[in-house]
This record gives C-alpha cells, sequence and structure tokens, in this order.
C-alpha cells in the first residue's frame, strides 16, 4: 500500500516536470515568434526608411534642376543671342505659369559670386569677404498705422542688427525696400529670420546676393529709413500693385522677348542712370522717359506723344531691381482699363524684368543685350556686366593702353568697343561714364558726369566748373535755373492732375480709404508737407472731405504759407478717414496727417477759421 503511493507521488511528480518542460518549450516557441515579429518590424521600418531618403534624394534633384534652371552654367551663359531666341519661344514667355512659393517651399535665394572680377592681386581673394543683398517686398494689404509703428519698424531693426548686417532699409507700411551688406553667414541669417519672422509674407521674396566683394564696398552703418511710400508713380492705393501688376518674365524670357518687332522697351530708372547703360534689344524699341525722379513717371505717361508710341505694341519694362516697375506696371494696367484714351491704345502686354538688371547679369555675364554699365545705390556706384567688369578690371592693371578693337586678352571675347562709355562729360563732351565727387547738377541735383581731366582742371584752378555745366537734361530742356525747374514740375503735375480729376480717375471720396483708428474721438488733425504755394482751401476740403475749420501755419519771418496748417472735422469718423490718407500725393508733395489732441489753451477751434463747403 505505501508503496502504491510512492509510485502515485512519483507519477505525479514526473508529470508535473514533464508539464513544466511542455510549458517552458511553449514560451520559447512564443519568444521566437514575438522576435521574429520584432525583426519584421524591423525590417518594414528600414524599407520605410529607405524609401523616405529615396524621395528626398529625388526632391533634392528636383530643386537643384530647378536652382540650375534659374543660375545657368557659364556654358549655357556663352550661348549665343540667335540660339536662346530659338531655344525659348516667343509665345513661351507669355504661357509660362507662374511658379507658386509657399512657407514648406519658399523661393530659393538667387545668388551669385563677383570673384571672375577679382584682379590678379594676391590680397585680392582674402580682401573679398563682403556679400550684398538686394530685395523689396511689398506688402498687401499695407500694415496697419499701429502695427508698423510698434511692431515692424523695430522688428525689422532687431533682426537686422543680431544679424550683423549693415546698409539702408527703406520702411513703409507698404512694404520693405533693403540694400544690406554682411558676411555670406549674416546676410543669409537675415533672410532666415525674415522669413521666420513672418514666413507667408516672405517665402515668396526673391533675396539677390552677390558674394565675394571687396570689403571696401561694404557699408559702414545700419540705417533704418522710414517712409510713407516705397516708390510712389501716383497710385491711388495700395491694391491696384495686386490687381493690374504687369506679368513678371525671368531674364532669359525677357531677353527673347527683347528680341521681337511690335515691342518697346521702357526703362523705368532715371535719366542720369540711363545715360551711362541701357539695354540695346534687336527687336524692341527702347523708350527713356527722361526721369530725374520716379514721381515723374505718370506725366510722361499721359502724354500723349508717349501713348502713341505705345499703340498696338507689347509693353516691356525694367529697372535696377525690379521695384520701381511694380508701381510703373501697375499704373500703365490700371490706365490700360479706366483710361478711355489708353483702352483705345490695344496694347498687347504688360511685362516687367523679373529680379531687374542685377539679375539679367547674373543669369547673363556677358551682358547679353546690356550696353554700358549698370547705376546703382550701394558701394560699387556702377558697373559693367561680370565678363566685362573682369576684363575692365585687367584693362586698369595692365600697362598697356591700346585702343584696339580686338580682344584685350586671349581668355577673353570682350573688346575696347565693348568698354566704350555711353555717357558724356557735361564739362567737355569726352566719353565718359564715372559719377566722381560730390558735384550735381545746379539746376535740377541730379550727379553729374565730369571727367577726370576736367575735375583736376577744376581743383588745380586752370577751369572752373561753374553754374553754366548742367546735365544733358536740362541742357536739352533749356532750364536754367532751381525755379525754373520748379514751375517746370508743378505746371506739369497740376495739368496731370487736372486731366485725371477731369476723367474721373483721382478720386477723393473718403469712403474709399479704410479709417484708422481713433479710440479718443480726436477731430483735430496737423498736416505739413503741402505746397506753398499752390495749396487752397478748396483743394485742402477736396482732399480731405468733412473739413469745417482751417487753420494755415504762417512764417514768423517771412510771414509767408509754411507748408503747414491745423483743421478741424466733422466728426471722429471723418477725421480717422482724413489720417488714412497720410502721405496722398496734393500737387505732386506727399502730405502728412496725424491726429493732434487740442491742448485746451486756446478756443479751438477758432470761429474765424471756419470755411464754407
Amino acid at each position: 500500500m505505501k508503496e502504491s503511493k510512492k509510485e502515485k507521488r512519483k507519477d505525479e511528480k514526473r508529470k508535473a516536470k514533464k508539464e513544466k518542460r511542455r510549458s517552458l518549450d511553449k514560451d520559447k516557441d512564443d519568444n521566437a515568434s514575438i522576435d521574429s515579429d520584432n525583426d519584421d518590424d524591423r525590417r518594414a521600418k528600414k524599407k520605410r526608411k529607405m524609401e523616405k531618403r529615396k524621395r528626398e534624394r529625388k526632391s533634392q534633384e528636383n530643386n537643384d534642376s530647378f536652382s540650375s534652371s534659374l543660375s545657368p552654367s557659364k556654358n549655357d551663359a556663352a550661348t549665343d543671342d540667335s540660339s536662346l531666341s530659338k531655344q525659348t519661344p516667343p509665345s513661351a514667355a507669355a504661357t509660362a505659369a507662374p511658379v507658386a512659393f509657399t512657407v514648406e517651399s519658399p523661393r530659393p535665394f538667387v545668388e551669385s559670386s563677383a570673384l571672375q572680377e577679382v584682379t590678379s592681386k594676391p590680397q585680392a581673394e582674402t580682401d573679398c569677404n563682403t556679400s550684398l543683398l538686394l530685395f523689396y517686398q511689398y506688402v498687401e494689404p499695407a500694415w496697419s498705422a499701429q502695427y508698423y509703428s510698434k511692431t515692424v519698424k523695430p522688428k525689422v531693426q532687431e533682426i537686422a542688427s543680431q544679424a550683423g548686417v549693415k546698409g539702408r532699409m527703406r520702411v513703409a507700411r507698404e512694404g520693405l525696400n533693403c540694400t544690406l551688406t554682411g558676411t555670406k553667414r549674416a546676410i543669409h541669417d537675415f533672410c532666415n529670420h525674415l522669413r521666420q519672422w513672418q514666413p507667408e509674407l516672405f517665402c515668396s521674396t526673391e533675396f539677390k546676393m552677390t558674394h565675394d566683394l571687396p570689403q571696401k564696398q561694404a557699408f559702414g552703418d545700419l540705417k533704418l529709413i522710414p517712409v510713407t511710400e516705397l516708390v510712389n508713380y501716383g497710385l491711388q492705393d495700395g491694391t491696384a500693385l495686386a490687381q493690374y501688376g504687369g506679368t513678371h518674365l525671368e531674364p532669359r524670357d525677357y531677353h527673347a522677348k527683347l528680341a521681337q518687332p511690335e515691342t518697346v522697351v521702357i526703362d523705368v530708372r532715371n535719366h542720369y542712370e540711363t545715360n551711362i547703360g541701357r539695354f540695346t534689344p534687336p527687336g524692341a524699341t527702347w523708350l527713356d522717359p527722361h526721369m530725374r525722379k520716379s514721381t515723374e513717371f505718370p506725366v510722361w505717361l499721359n502724354d500723349p506723344e508717349t501713348q502713341q508710341s505705345l499703340k498696338d505694341k507689347t509693353v516691356l519694362m525694367y529697372c535696377t531691381g525690379g521695384i520701381r516697375c511694380e508701381r510703373a506696371s501697375a499704373l500703365l494696367k490700371y490706365k490700360m482699363e479706366t483710361d478711355p484714351a489708353v483702352k483705345d491704345l490695344n496694347i498687347k502686354g504688360v511685362y516687367q524684368l523679373q529680379g531687374g538688371i542685377d539679375k539679367y547679369f547674373k543669369e547673363f555675364p556677358d551682358g547679353g543685350y546690356w550696353k554700358g554699365k549698370n547705376y546703382v545705390f550701394d558701394k560699387r556706384f556702377a558697373h559693367y556686366p561680370p565678363v566685362q567688369q573682369a576684363a575692365a578690371l585687367s584693362k586698369e592693371e595692365s600697362a598697356s593702353t591700346s585702343a584696339s578693337s580686338q580682344p584685350l586678352d586671349s581668355d577673353s571675347n570682350v573688346s575696347a568697343i565693348d568698354l566704350q562709355p555711353l555717357g558724356k562729360c557735361e564739362a567737355c563732351d569726352k566719353a565718359w561714364d564715372m559719377y566722381r565727387g560730390k558735384r550735381r547738377c545746379p539746376t535740377c541735383g541730379v550727379p553729374s558726369l565730369i571727367c577726370r581731366d576736367c575735375w583736376k582742371a577744376h581743383e588745380e584752378g586752370i577751369r572752373v566748373i561753374d553754374r553754366s555745366v548742367r546735365c544733358d537734361l536740362c541742357v536739352q530742356q533749356n532750364i536754367q535755373s532751381k525755379h525754373e525747374l520748379r514751375e517746370k514740375e508743378q505746371h506739369d503735375l497740376q495739368e496731370y492732375e487736372a486731366t485725371l480729376l477731369e476723367k474721373g480717375l483721382l478720386s477723393s471720396k473718403g469712403e474709399e480709404w479704410v479709417s484708422e483708428a481713433n479710440p479718443d474721438g480726436i477731430t483735430r488733425l496737423f498736416l505739413r508737407n503741402m505746397c506753398r504755394k499752390s495749396m487752397t482751401d478748396e483743394l485742402l476740403i477736396q482732399t480731405l472731405p468733412g473739413v469745417t475749420h482751417i487753420v494755415w501755419r504762417m512764417d514768423r519771418k517771412t510771414g509767408e504759407f509754411s507748408g503747414q496748417a491745423w483743421v478741424e472735422m466733422e466728426s471722429a469718423e471723418a477725421a480717422a478717414l482724413a489720417v488714412a490718407k497720410n502721405g496722398v500725393k496734393v500737387l505732386g508733395r506727399p502730405m502728412y496727417i496725424e491726429y493732434q489732441l487740442a491742448d485746451g489753451k486756446d478756443a479751438w477751434p477758432p470761429p474765424s477759421s471756419a470755411v464754407g463747403r
């Protein structure tokens, strides 16, 4: 009996051991299965990573392809003009869809190097560590006055200071226009920080950079310049730019358009700029508006002779960096829709050079259809296209003074004819294209073209360059004094504005402006920068509907009108609409308007200042 119990216990133990072994074996199988599943997961993850890397490589190849289309190889740039015209069909520029840039895929930087212009001096490369940045960006709708004053100006100043860039920043409620220098990293940091600050606005900005410039071409300080308008061409509101702006053409497409007949190309720069360099297109007709400043463009465009030259034509425009074309093309297209005289011209289209001359030189370093120098507003002052600039620097270093038309060296197709100045010395008519010194035309104030010999003779007292030596534009127009110039400008502007009023194109209705905030209900305004000669009660009331009282500020010494005034508005709402017009052009001058709370010391408004309405 006892043995039976012992045997039974042994059997139970053996069974327990078997069960335990069986359980352990099952756990091993389960673990093996889990390991197998983990291996599958790892393999799947690895596969997904490889596919992702493949997609990224493909995307990078596409980006490189896109970038190379913006910055062609030297072989591409060296292609002759006729083959370029064949490669780009005339219709291509008009039908090509614009590239849409987003926060995730912003517009690439447009970059080039000036090293090909560097001389053979040993220190040249070590001195060439400066980068130049050119860009502009319009904001539509414009920033509010409060946001512009309290946020935009200090933020832009902060970004520029932290990046370590120097130069000039024109800042307005309608956007930015900047020319800056710094190291390559500083310039990149500045652009990237702008995009981080307002990505939706600056993702499409075209930042144009020229690297490896001499240190002497760097700005010494940073200046933020608040302005009412970046460029003024007489448009009545900020929406016109987006609504009417011309079609932007990349340099290659623009180059092809220049070769087409029945085309005019308008140089939207000032005359002293066109005087030393311009496009010489083989097909299009080049037009110079003969402007001393951009505000003269609307007057030129309104001239019947100008309008006749645009009849049945395709219109191209260009300027240094592109910003002046934005307003000029918008004004022309605005007139094409609203002005019957311009409607009847049957203009085939309005196009502008994307990135301006600066970008064209990056695309065509040999100059393409360009002749002469490009006048710029940085410390380069003026320069040839890169290939010609390199040849010009080489010529300066060479001891030879040969005027032969043969190439200047074996590695260049640039001849002495290519470097022949387009302008002339205002004192002796010698061919000349360098604006030097601080001398300006005594009648209109534009930079003077005075050759080295005449300037040296003037400094040595051999020959005096007096007030009779004027710019070629003043000579052509027989302008003898500043007074005569002011009279001419005033007459042209009044005639232009009268024409617009007659056609109903110059509106003074307050409802078309967005009111500025006026939480304190202020009804007194201070006005400044008005035309001292021609401003009248009637014109002011027409410009600012709702004026009930006007107190003109007179100069204490002369007793004449100082260009300033105080006005009382009929309501806080009318005052808000008036302040919204701050910077509006009246008689060719921007009128500045601001709230001014009455101090309570004097009775305001004076009963004697009431105006009839």
